[in-house]
């Protein structure tokens, strides 16, 4: 219970990770609520504007799982897990649902966050062109051993496993300034 008040989770399928019977802003809220720190007033108003700062408009906060698109589902579930500022974000796949722009709109707001907050975060992704704009270091896993590691710009611009190269050789242009 207490490192969960420190750590998240971005699950890539955000519908099955939300409750079907709770509106998206009341299941943010609850995050919020266990943290003890704010009113429902107060809950309400930040659930709000979690929503509208991943690019969801507040009426969504009444609108339930299944009356909305995965990409929207997945913007509520980013939203939920930033709630509480928590030191640490496991992103499974977190973006792979949504468009380009879109993907592009919450990287930044998780870069923000990490900045404001010192939030860390382990990206697990098959996503290289992510993972160049993104992370300063990089694990590839491959038949669940590490088969290479080291700083990201390292990785993308000079792979020394074969692993490593057919995953960037699959990407056309990822690369990572110097």
């Amino acid at each position: 219970r207490k490192a969960y008040k420190n750590v998240k989770m971005i699950f890539q399928e955000a519908r099955s990770s939300l409750d079907p019977r709770l509106p998206l802003g009341e299941s943010i809220r609850d995050a919020l609520r266990v943290s003890g720190r704010m009113t429902a007033r107060e809950c309400r108003r930040e659930s709000e504007r979690l929503l509208c700062s991943g690019g969801v408009d507040k009426s969504y906060d009444k609108a339930y799982p299944s009356n909305v698109s995965g990409g929207e589902c997945q913007r509520a579930v980013i939203a939920r897990a930033i709630a509480t500022n928590p030191r640490l974000i496991v992103c499974d796949e977190a973006t792979s649902a949504l468009d380009v722009s879109v993907q592009a709109q919450i990287l930044e707001l998780l870069r923000e966050l990490g900045e404001k907050n010192g939030t860390s975060f382990l990206f697990i992704t098959h996503d290289l062109a992510l993972v160049s704009g993104f992370c300063t270091r990089t694990y590839v896993m491959y038949r669940g051993e590490i088969a290479e590691h080291g700083k990201t710009v390292q990785i993308i611009n000079n792979p020394q496993n074969v692993y490593t190269r057919k995953l960037i050789s699959s990407v056309l242009s990822v690369g990572v300034p110097s």
